[in-house]
């Protein structure tokens, strides 16, 4: 492929790797961004208009990390980070005299309900009424706003990316190699509202997220995909003019929590990994300013149209992945 590449939202780990094989290729990469070095910032109309007209892919990942508390600020940032990126792009897009044939935008897999006893595919719907779920939804529909007949639209479902730069490659190894990597299990806990969904008033009966738990016994999936088969699926997509819509960016190795720990704790040598339930996640997390969400939601992705149209993963086994993983930390 040839032609050029914008770049949105592409300051993280993965919009680097993005960058860097796009650059390997000789293709010019224009990025849009918050920060000075951005060949066009947020806000700037004209200069986004300006980037888009004629480039032959947008690959948008901006996005507020959701690796924090679900206060209200939070809340909004994380929603409205996504949306008005969107929007700001497909309105420069609509008005583009030359618009890109290809917009691919960072989605995300918790998008699909919690489930232990089938994965999800790009035909199952949405989720269950919940703030991740309903953010999902409102950044595809972001997406999907504006008449664009020139343009593929693909949401990207991003399931947990792993790389040697990766955070939540890094805070995993971490928990193994001090021997804290043991299986997670869920259970009973205080009421909260920070889960409810979005528009959801906190004095709605409904509002407060489940004490009991869900009682998964570390059975809760991990979906996950290597950045290299981020970066290699984008380009697979591109090559591929009849996928439109969602695409399941996810390794065809999903596996229960309990598994990943187990890998986590041979790949560093450790032998043994103290498990963890949630009465006492819920105190650590409070500490560490995130939600234990991210690691007790079952998050059972697979590949349906990467499979489909024959893309062929660099890393499709978990163990594979946490290996080169680990060897690119300890090169570093």
């Amino acid at each position: 492929m040839s032609g050029r590449v914008v770049l949105a939202g592409g300051s993280g780990f993965i919009g680097q790797a993005i960058a860097a094989r796009m650059a390997s290729e000789g293709r010019e990469v224009a990025t849009i961004g918050r920060g000075s070095s951005a060949d066009a910032r947020w806000g700037d109309r004209s200069g986004v208009a300006r980037l888009v007209d004629g480039a032959s892919l947008v690959v948008n990942l901006a996005g507020r990390s959701v690796n924090c508390r679900y206060t209200d600020a939070n809340r909004a940032e994380i929603l409205d980070s996504r949306v008005d990126t969107t929007r700001e792009l497909g309105a420069a897009i609509a008005s583009a005299t030359a618009p890109p044939p290809l917009w691919m935008n960072a989605s995300t897999a918790t998008t699909y309900s919690h489930t232990t006893d089938r994965p999800h595919t790009e035909a199952d719907p949405a989720g269950e009424k919940g703030f991740s779920e309903d953010v999902a939804r409102a950044w595809e529909a972001a997406l999907a706003e504006e008449d664009l007949p020139a343009t593929r639209r693909v949401p990207m479902r991003i399931t947990i990316a792993l790389g040697a730069e990766g955070p939540a490659s890094q805070m995993l190894f971490r928990l193994a190699r001090l021997g804290i990597g043991g299986t997670q299990f869920d259970g009973p806990w205080i009421p909260h509202t920070r889960y409810r969904g979005i528009g959801v008033s906190k004095d709605d009966p409904a509002a407060k997220a489940p004490s009991a738990g869900r009682g998964t016994g570390g059975r809760q999936r991990f979906s996950w995909i290597h950045v290299d088969d981020v970066v290699g699926a984008i380009a697979h997509v591109e090559a591929h003019p009849e996928i439109d819509g969602p695409v399941n960016m996810a390794a065809p190795d999903p596996v229960t929590n309990a598994e990943l720990m187990r890998l986590l704790r041979q790949t560093v040598g450790m032998p043994i990994g103290m498990p963890a339930w949630r009465f006492m996640l819920e105190p650590a997390m409070a500490v560490l300013q995130t939600e234990s969400e991210l690691v007790l939601k079952s998050r059972w992705v697979l590949p349906g149209v990467l499979t489909e149209t024959g893309y062929v993963f660099r890393h499709p086994t978990l163990r594979g992945a946490l290996a080169d993983v680990w060897a690119g930390m300890r090169a570093r």
